[in-house]
């Protein structure tokens, strides 16, 4: 007897192949028919009316310590992503030497990765020290999904120096205890290696992360640690993946999948027609290094992330140029100086310098909008547009923005309009979606929680396919969200339905699918916020097997598993049949 069979809907395997209707059969957590099946099972699905399509992976999220205290891995697993890649950036919560490498590895997760420090302090127990022993207990607890772990740099370089591996470049003796490490790392189910030479990484203290102060040798040798193991990749980030990347670092990406033999890929790639020469850069440096016999992958976004800003508190705004001057003071004498008139032009004539680079996308300071405030001074200003506010005061609109959050001691939301929500640039991201050397993904899920909201991209993506530009086909989108980061990170027997593959299923209403808008919500240990949104149109999601969500709601199954390099995944090619 079949574990479950789904009748009536219309499939969407994953492979961009049009939909049809078939049946869909389940048992021992795999997939074992897909047709006119008249087998008897132990549940009957209804499917009529719906797309079955396999669960969405996302390739870059930030889930390592929040799986602690939310197996469930919210709020990703509401919209149908039932596999996840973790570990990013370099930033990993093991292995760990003693204390005192967890107590700098989790601060350095609050000013990274936007992580809250009471959340980290009351629901992560730190208590592992190898790296097997962190994915150890994550497997006998649990989880709503599957998840792979890279392995971040940064903990590396932090066990095997210590506070030196701030401001100091790596001995040979040090650099053999990180590749030492690293190798049990990935022996105990490790992806592989990932790591940061990006400006915006710093540390608790404001310095530049562990990884970013490591030679190129030494990152290099860590690439070929990788190669002698099955199944693993590289992630990296670096300046060039928000500005443009120059020579030097489009070589140095090159000469890493070459050392390790392995893809390497990159987030995030923003498309926005006013900075056309950016992307173009980026795309060019994937495409030398497939010249060279390397694979370089772009991660990018097919949504305008919804993302919130404070001038009180850590967001992008802090990597405008120069204003990290003003955010390192303490509040008061920030209030101070940004009330006076030569500050606010000075801070809007930064903005607009060319070094903003990607970060100029927020500078369209007439149409934000007013968040949540405080102060009798902002009574009734919420949802109001600054532009609009401006024009009322007779001010400029970023000067009036100013005023208003100086009026809340610097505590205003502030919701930004990308600059970048326009038909051209919208025409060259379709385009892009198409390039053999890009794909879908980088939600940054799990990271960033009171400031970014990532995760909808799937169901968003999927409800402007259907209902809103149309730029690509629903089966085209699912694709992208399916098989491709399954084939890129090597997953076996996902991605795709498949007989024979695992029974990661998603059930969708194609007329409702979407997301509802985002809100502040106070969920997390110690009341911490974070932005949610809650998916529409998911009427059931199955992981390996198992149903984890009917009609929106989440239950208690916890099927997901350790997705382990060499076990659950194989060495994906460098050079793909596209």
């Amino acid at each position: 007897m079949l574990d479950a069979l789904i009748t009536g809907g219309m499939v969407v395997d994953g492979t961009g192949t049009a939909a049809r209707q078939a049946d869909v059969a389940v048992h021992n957590g795999r997939i074992v028919a897909i047709g006119s099946v008249h087998e008897p099972a132990a549940e009957l699905i209804d499917a009529t009316g719906m797309v079955v399509c396999p669960g969405f992976i996302d390739p870059h999220t930030h889930y390592d310590a929040q799986l602690f205290w939310d197996p469930h891995a919210t709020p990703s697993n509401l919209f149908g992503v039932t596999s996840m890649i973790a570990g990013n950036c370099g930033f990993t919560l093991a292995p760990l030497g003693d204390e005192t490498d967890a107590d700098y590895l989790k601060k350095m997760m609050v000013k990274v990765e936007g992580m809250a420090l009471e959340a980290l302090d009351r629901g992560l127990p730190a208590d592992w020290r190898s790296f097997g022993d962190y994915l150890d207990r994550l497997d006998g607890r649990g989880m709503a999904v599957n998840v792979g772990f890279l392995v971040g740099h940064c903990a590396l370089r932090r066990v095997a120096m210590k506070d030196d591996a701030v401001g100091r470049e790596a001995t040979t003796e040090q650099v053999a205890h990180m590749r030492a490490m690293l190798k049990e790392s990935i022996e105990a189910g490790g992806l592989g290696l990932s790591t940061s030479r990006s400006f915006t990484h710093n540390d608790w203290d404001s310095q530049p992360v562990p990884s970013r102060w490591a030679t190129e040798d030494e990152v290099i040798e860590l690439c070929r640690e990788a190669a002698e193991h099955p199944g693993t990749t590289l992630e990296w980030v670096a300046d060039g993946c928000m500005n443009g990347f120059s020579d030097d670092e489009a070589s140095l990406m090159t000469r890493m999948s070459l050392a390790a033999q392995r893809p390497l890929n990159w987030n995030v790639l923003t498309v926005d027609s006013a900075r056309p020469d950016a992307y173009r850069n980026q795309v060019a440096a994937c495409e030398r290094a497939a010249e060279a016999g390397a694979r370089v992958v772009a991660l990018t976004m097919p949504i305008l992330v919804g993302m919130n800003m404070s001038l009180g508190t850590y967001c992008a705004l802090f990597q405008l140029p120069g204003w990290s001057e003003l955010f390192e003071i303490d509040i008061p004498a920030r209030m101070t100086k940004m009330s006076e008139f030569d500050t606010k032009v000075w801070m809007e004539n930064q903005a607009a310098l060319p070094e903003a680079g990607v970060f100029s996308r927020l500078t369209g300071w007439a149409d934000y909008l007013v968040g949540d405030t405080w102060s009798e001074a902002n009574e009734g200003l919420k949802g109001r547009r600054i532009g609009d506010i401006a024009r009322e005061r007779g001010q400029r609109a970023f000067h009036a923005m100013v005023d208003i959050c100086i009026a809340d001691d610097l505590r205003t939301v502030l919701w930004p309009t990308p600059t970048d929500d326009d038909a051209e640039s919208w025409r060259m991201r379709a385009q892009v979606w198409e390039h053999p050397h890009v794909i879908i993904g980088g939600s940054d899920a799990g990271a960033h929680l009171d400031r970014m909201a990532g995760a909808p991209y799937t169901t968003a993506w999927l409800d402007d396919c259907l209902h809103g530009r149309r730029l690509t086909t629903m089966e085209n989108a699912i694709h992208h969200m399916t098989e491709v980061p399954a084939e890129l990170f090597g997953l076996i027997d996902r991605g795709r339905l498949e007989p024979g593959y695992h029974a990661d299923i998603v059930i969708f209403d194609p007329d409702t699918i979407g997301a509802t808008d985002l809100e502040i919500v106070h969920d997390l240990p110690g009341d911490s916020p974070r932005l949610w949104s809650q998916a529409t149109g998911i009427r059931r999601v199955m992981v390996n097997g198992v149903t984890t969500l009917i009609d929106g709601a989440a239950n208690e199954a916890l099927p997901g598993k350790v997705l382990r390099s060499g076990v659950d995944t194989r060495t994906a090619p460098l050079h793909p049949v596209l």
